[in-house]
């Protein structure tokens, strides 16, 4: 059947609905009544909308993601090859860096697969009737929610540290863990579910209209309004440290008795403290609150922007009424770029929906940007110096080479210059008795009499009547010296 035959009461270039069957995702076709049926435009939609190459400029979007995907082969494989003194790596950097990758490779499929965006003239493949449009659609929404889930644990974990001064442990990495994963998961299924996904404009498949704002955009804008909320109350409570420390006083200033005043608790920190302490923090950082700030902001416009494409799209009598100048122009001149002026009401503006499309490719850009540190190039640097370049190795002065003639060396005899071994002496343990008081030691030997010699000095002593007695000689019996009489029979 002919593309004519298919016009049926419908003016060209509108096909009549009724000569269609119902397969692909049949909500996505544009359709007005028209003479008692149903007229709709040609499929794809956005050749109509966006006459003037918008395919191309979708289409470059992925060739930037191409582009930007080394940037974040390099992250990853620096941080599964250097050390984390190189590379500071985190397992919430992690996850986001893959978050990231995720919404990079639903842009990069396309461009190889080349897909058929549509099932037939006027209806749209959707994830049921092609299967690289499930997959680029269920992996770009994965991957947009797993960024926002990640950059809001990043925030509480930095907004507990900085406010709260809990230091962040195994607990905290499990839960978020289980939660980075989970809920991003558990989010795709029902969206996926309950809403679907299909070709818009592109060649990746899209969130449909209908039941995408409670299924995927309100978790997707809580999430974002959260992790903003915290973002900023705590930049509000590092702004407020910092202004208290400029007010607060010495800490070891005087109250009166010429001592430091210590009227708080020991744990309670003063204001300069604290702000030492949150500077320290924001030091190491900032380049995460950076991100996290830069990828809520592009999140909550392209949110914006997918939510008033949703609106502007859907068949209401308002949106039917402001497409009629459009639909009359076309069935006029059958030439899109002749109708551009009549089609500004009808969507959003082909600038807004470029835009959209590059701030998600490049949402890796801003990881790459402020993730990366001068320490991972200088970490590669030493892996590669192990590489290619001979280790040096500490040798003594004595250990080089020598040359070969070695007849001046001077040949000992090892054995000369050994030591005997010397004989084991036999060392006894002490007698039982050793270190006991003399009072609780037992004799068992006869007591030796002390004979107190005459002329004894070591007691007091009454005088004695020789100093009266002129006559009285010195007796050497009655001590130890030797008389004359046994010096003279040595001598013989």
């Amino acid at each position: 059947m002919t593309s004519s035959s298919k016009n049926g009461i419908c003016p060209a270039p509108f096909l009549q609905e009724s000569l269609f069957n119902t397969t692909g995702y049949a909500n996505g076709r544009f359709c007005k009544d028209y003479g008692g049926q149903v007229c709709c435009l040609p499929c794809p939609l956005q050749d109509w909308r966006y006459p003037d190459g918008v395919n191309a400029k979708v289409e470059a979007a992925g060739w930037i993601a191409v582009a930007l995907l080394p940037f974040s082969a390099f992250l990853l494989l620096t941080y599964a090859v250097l050390p984390v003194k190189y590379t500071n790596r985190h397992y919430i950097t992690v996850c986001f860096t893959l978050a990231v990758i995720c919404m990079q490779v639903a842009f990069i499929i396309p461009l190889g697969t080349k897909p058929e965006t549509c099932y037939d003239e006027i209806t749209p493949h959707d994830m049921y009737t092609d299967l690289s449009c499930a997959f680029t659609g269920a992996i770009l929404l994965f991957g947009g929610i797993a960024v926002v889930t990640w950059s809001l644990l990043r925030t509480i974990a930095l907004h507990l540290q900085v406010c709260w001064e809990i230091v962040i442990g195994p607990v905290f990495m499990w839960c978020a863990v289980v939660a980075g994963l989970g809920v991003p998961v558990l989010i795709t299924a029902l969206m996926l579910h309950f809403t679907g996904v299909s070709y818009r404009f592109g060649g990746v498949c899209h969130i449909n209209s209908e039941n995408s704002l409670g299924d995927y955009w309100i978790p997707l804008l809580v999430f974002s309004g959260l992790a903003l909320f915290l973002q900023f109350a705590t930049i509000g409570y590092c702004i407020h440290i910092y202004v208290r420390s400029l007010f607060d006083p010495d800490p070891t200033s005087t109250n009166h008795s010429g001592l430091p005043s210590y009227s708080g608790s020991v744990r309670t920190a003063t204001a300069r403290q604290a702000y030492k302490r949150v500077r320290r923090v924001l030091k190491m950082q900032w380049r995460s609150i950076a991100l996290v700030m830069t990828i809520l902001a592009n999140v909550i416009y392209f949110s914006v922007i997918f939510v008033q494409l949703n609106n502007s799209l859907t068949l209401s009598s308002e949106n039917k009424a402001k497409a009629i100048p459009w639909l009359l122009c076309l069935a006029a001149y059958q030439d899109p770029t002749k109708c551009t002026a009549e089609s500004a009401p009808v969507a959003i503006s082909e600038a807004k929906l470029v835009a959209t499309m590059v701030l998600l490719a490049i949402a890796n850009f801003w990881n790459f940007l402020f993730t990366v540190r001068w320490s991972m190039v200088q970490g590669w640097i030493a892996l590669f110096k192990g590489f290619f370049v001979e280790r040096v190795e500490f040798v003594s002065v004595d250990a080089r080479s020598r040359p070969a003639d070695t007849s001046n060396y001077e040949m000992l005899n090892p054995r000369q210059n050994m030591k005997t071994p010397e004989t084991v002496v036999e060392v006894r343990s002490p007698s039982p008795a050793y270190g006991l008081g003399p009072s609780e030691v037992d004799f068992v030997g006869r007591d030796v009499s002390y004979h107190q010699p005459t002329m004894s000095f070591s007691s007091p002593r009454p005088p004695s009547s020789s100093q009266h007695n002129p006559g009285y000689t010195w007796d050497a019996t009655t001590s130890f010296a030797r008389s004359n009489s046994q010096m003279e029979q040595r001598n013989l």
